[in-house]
């Protein structure tokens, strides 16, 4: 006979006490928001948030680490692919676009860290290499004249993502006329590689 996972109180297990902090984090900052704030957000006492985690800073740690963990996700994905750089690069903003999506308050929050502990510093590393494919790729695509030759391949790929982590500012899932994320995976990819792919003449 397997036991039931402990809560905090009935409603709040790990998951649901995870989106409240982020929700939290992200309307006053992680720094402006106390163990405090969420007890009294959550309705419970500290002790019972102890109860999941030992501390705000693993409650930050987890909630980057979603966000993150699904854009490496689809970076693991890239080797099933052909390897042209361009597909892959494609393959991997639409895939970002996606996680963003599904994930938004977990991809807000880890846009808008600083680096001020180490956790946010760790994560800011595991970024650095994200960022660092995706520039390779676009490096690699412009080598095999699947991009503008008058496209600066640094300048691209810092383009290209800084068009997609824009879009934590105001895409809104559940907001009417909004598109799914495949939908707005689909727009991103449309404005974006209709500009940068070679052109038949």
């Amino acid at each position: 006979m397997t036991t039931a996972a402990k809560r905090g109180r009935p409603g709040y297990d790990l998951e649901s006490l995870l989106a409240v902090a982020v929700t939290l984090f992200n309307e006053r900052g992680y720094d402006g928001t106390s163990m405090e704030d969420l007890a009294r957000k959550l309705g419970i006492t500290k002790s019972a948030i102890y109860h999941h985690v030992p501390s705000k800073q693993e409650l930050l740690r987890l909630a980057v680490n979603r966000a993150l963990d699904g854009l490496f996700a689809r970076v693991g994905e890239l080797d099933s692919l052909p390897d042209k750089a361009i597909e892959r690069l494609e393959y991997l903003v639409r895939g970002s676009v996606r996680v963003l999506a599904e994930q938004l308050p977990f991809v807000t929050l880890l846009l808008r860290i600083r680096g001020n502990t180490e956790v946010e510093r760790a994560a800011l590393a595991r970024r650095k290499q994200f960022d660092t494919i995706v520039a390779d790729l676009v490096e690699r695509a412009a080598r095999d004249g699947d991009l503008r030759g008058d496209v600066e391949p640094a300048t691209a790929a810092r383009l290209l993502f800084g068009m997609v982590n824009s879009l934590v500012e105001w895409y809104r899932p559940r907001s009417n006329g909004e598109l799914d994320g495949t939908a707005l995976a689909d727009t991103v990819a449309a404005v974006a590689f209709d500009g940068l792919r070679t052109r038949d003449r």
